[in-house]
């Protein structure tokens, strides 16, 4: 067999053992999504197929969280195939040793990273913003009725028999500045328009400064202070943009560009962005370090254990990775630094790794 039917080989059998592990966590994905769907089609009283629907949707998503570690078990399985036919040792004797076997591997990593990033992202994301669409249309919640535009936050409530239509310019987490509240009847009948400097909103019963109050009469009210009872406060509006999963690669950078232009941080964007970036890295790292380990372990007979240590490993990882988030977001650590640190440190560990396959 020539050098290049062996590297096709290499290719397709870690392709195989790629695509079958997705398919496996894929069905796991879905079976966990499909039972808490079943609550949720169970408290709206809708069809049952809703929640097969739904999980159909919402597992895309919840998958590209979890692809470093499919390609960590993925490169566990191609090992294990190559070392109990003797073919590791078969690949050695005709030229090709351990290092050009992981050389390729990485290659073929970062070829899937990129497909990955650069199609699989977007399907999922919009496969995502139909799940959320779904859910807040059945639920019947003021949960998703809030957007950033280019110029402000916009936000519409419905509270008891009215309806308020909620613009601010700037937003800084528990503060509104410049903002017209305008109030209608449920026919969509203006009523007053609320015009104010500032409001705070730390708590639902938002304190506004400032105040002009525009009756539907014509009559125009001064005050210096006014309070306004939402449904919203400081907080629920924050989380009202923590799914970033259900936007795309462009609709983050708006609504980065967009965050900036009221006044609202977009360091969670940003760390999002990054990460969605770096996870071709990853995977290849992941790969590396999945080949270094089992390579490591080899002479180990027992399967479950090597299963178990996977596990463990890729519990490290996933925390690793969690709590340099949370560091970056709270400024612990700069933005950058944050996303890809963990990466840096897999980086030396896979060339630690690498360096040990050499000697021997």
């Amino acid at each position: 067999m020539s050098i290049k039917k062996y590297q096709a080989y290499i290719y397709l059998l870690f392709l195989k053992f790629f695509i079958l592990t997705s398919l496996v966590f894929f069905c796991v994905t879905f079976l966990i999504n499909f039972f808490e769907e079943v609550k949720f089609v169970e408290k709206y009283n809708t069809e049952i197929y809703y929640s097969i629907y739904l999980s159909l949707l919402n597992a895309p998503s919840l998958m590209y969280e979890i692809f470093p570690f499919i390609f960590l078990i993925a490169v566990k399985f191609f090992y294990l195939n190559l070392n109990d036919r003797k073919e590791i040792e078969i690949f050695n004797f005709n030229g090709i040793s351990n290092l050009k076997i992981i050389l390729h591997l990485g290659i073929l990593s970062s070829f899937l990273g990129i497909i990955l990033l650069l199609f699989y992202y977007s399907f999922s994301s919009s496969l995502k913003s139909s799940y959320l669409d779904i859910k807040n249309r059945f639920s019947n919640t003021n949960e998703y009725l809030a957007v950033v535009k280019d110029d402000g936050l916009w936000i519409k409530e419905e509270i008891e028999e009215n309806i308020y239509i909620i613009h601010a310019e700037k937003f800084e987490k528990n503060k509104l500045r410049s903002i017209t509240i305008t109030e209608a009847d449920k026919y969509f009948n203006n009523k007053n328009t609320i015009m104010a400097k500032t409001a705070n909103i730390v708590s639902k019963n938002w304190k506004l400064s400032d105040v002009t109050i525009l009756k539907n009469n014509g009559k125009r009210n001064n005050l210096k202070s006014y309070v306004h009872n939402s449904s919203f406060n400081g907080e629920i509006i924050s989380n009202l943009f923590s799914n970033l999963s259900s936007l795309n690669i462009y609709e983050l950078h708006k609504l980065s560009s967009n965050y900036l232009k009221i006044g609202y941080s977009n360091t969670d964007i940003k760390i999002h962005l990054n990460k969605t970036y770096s996870m071709p890295v990853f995977y290849i790292l992941m790969t590396i370090l999945g080949f270094v380990i089992i390579n490591k372990l080899k002479r180990v007979k027992s399967k479950f254990f090597l299963s178990i240590f996977g596990i463990f490993v890729s519990v490290v990882v996933y925390y690793l990775n969690y709590f340099s988030s949370v560091l970056g977001n709270n400024g612990v650590l700069p933005l950058y630094l944050s996303v890809w640190l963990p990466l840096l440190i897999l980086f030396l560990i896979c060339n630690i790794g690498i360096l040990k396959i050499n000697e021997n």
